[in-house]
């Protein structure tokens, strides 16, 4: 059954999104750090539907990983599973695993745990910089600015349903959809493909792990999109059921989360009730930041069998 979705979300609507998703992502340490292996804790924020939001407990995780790491070694590759949905209302704790240091390249494994349970297991490499052949893939340049997009606030201007309410104030990043978004209906031609402007709310401190965090954080917004958008369905469509599988994700070179990012997504195939979705994440000037992947659960009550 899905969860009921209350009717007055003002008091759960943050006064400063921003600033919560950073403290959200401000581990701490819980003091049991054996040889081996580190336990930290963390707050779960708000979500309408009653489960933690996926790119929070995954931006959790690479933080938590991050603290076991010597300095100069920064996370470039990440894979990870949810394994159960989270309950917004309890705590997460997460238990790092360091599985290897070599001489440039470091591993963990982190599981994040609710009640006793794993919700997201992930494992995450990370290097020391080093200087090496360099190329990357370009977008294109005629894609509208997000100055002429408008932002999901001025979307839900007037729109008092509470998940749109949600939409408007309640995410630390405003998202800005090339051609336009899905959340009540999908206008122009049915393709498996869009790209989204997205940026922090704000300035951010400047904490490159934090930046890090923050756009795996918001690279779980969109990503299924894609798939929806072939099929013509909205996240408002009657009966609809997604959610996240798995997620990896591959930093190339460092950007900022309080800088537009743009955020190119396409799903090249969705089978058996699961759908796949590619991105690549852009910074403004055309700099390849990071590459995402991800697959999802999405059950539409017509085409069920």
């Amino acid at each position: 059954m899905a969860p009921r979705i209350p009717l007055d979300l003002e008091p759960s609507i943050p006064n400063d999104p921003l600033a919560e998703m950073i403290a959200t992502l401000d581990l701490k340490d819980a003091g049991g750090a054996r040889t081996r292996e580190d336990i930290f804790t963390g707050p779960s924020q708000w979500m309408p539907h009653g489960r933690v939001f996926g790119g929070q407990v995954l931006a959790q995780c690479l933080v938590a990983a991050a603290r076991t790491v010597k300095a100069g070694r920064t996370a470039h590759s990440l894979h990870g599973y949810f394994l159960r949905p989270g309950d917004i209302n309890q705590p997460i704790t997460f238990s790092v695993d360091r599985l290897r240091d070599g001489r440039s390249f470091s591993t963990r494994r982190v599981q994040a745990y609710q009640n006793g349970d794993p919700i997201f297991s992930m494992i995450a490499s990370f290097q020391e910089f080093s200087v090496g052949i360099d190329h990357q893939e370009s977008f294109a340049k005629d894609l509208p600015g997000p100055e002429s997009l408008p932002s999901a606030a001025e979307l839900m201007a007037g729109n008092e349903h509470p998940v749109a309410q949600f939409w408007a104030k309640a995410r630390p990043f405003d998202i800005r959809h090339i051609p336009s978004p899905i959340y009540f209906k999908v206008e122009g031609e049915h393709v498996a493909k869009q790209a989204v402007w997205m940026k922090a709310l704000g300035p951010m401190p400047d904490d490159a792990l934090l930046h890090q965090a923050a756009i795996a954080y918001a690279s779980d917004y969109s990503i299924l999109e894609p798939i929806f958008r072939r099929h013509g369905i909205a996240w408002a469509h009657p009966g609809l059921s997604s959610a996240s599988l798995d997620h990896a994700m591959w930093f190339h070179r460092a950007g900022r989360a309080d800088d537009w990012l743009l955020y190119v997504q396409d799903s090249p195939s969705a089978q058996g009730s699961r759908g796949l979705s590619l991105g690549k994440i852009f910074s403004r000037d055309g700099i390849l930041l990071a590459s995402v992947a991800q697959e999802g659960m999405v059950r539409v009550p017509e085409i069920r069998g």
